[in-house]
């Protein structure tokens, strides 16, 4: 689920790795364009509820794709995604937008 807040030059986005696939996990990596699809550069926080969470300042007008790696094996997307493209190991990659809503 990713829940987003515009500001002036940016736009905060927070990520929460789904419930299903967080059940069980130990560690959940966000993984993307935005940090050249490093799988160890953002770690999500864990909560006392089992959820993990991270929360990103992304610049505006952009579109990053991401996936959320599980215990550093297992791929998973965001079902919640703004959208997703097809990536070239026969899959998907979910994608955010930063485009700030009309007023």
């Amino acid at each position: 689920m990713i829940k987003k807040s515009f500001l002036k030059t940016k736009c905060k986005v927070t990520f929460e790795a789904p419930r299903a696939i967080a059940d069980g996990a130990e560690t959940v990596h966000l993984v993307g364009d935005f940090n050249d699809w490093n799988e160890t550069s953002h770690p999500m926080e864990k909560k006392k509820d089992g959820r993990f969470t991270l929360v990103m300042d992304l610049p505006l007008n952009r579109e990053f794709q991401y996936r959320y790696l599980v215990n550093g094996t297992v791929w998973h997307n965001d079902w919640n995604a703004d959208k997703y493209v097809p990536n070239p190991f026969s899959g998907d990659n979910s994608v955010v937008t930063t485009y700030p809503p009309s007023e």
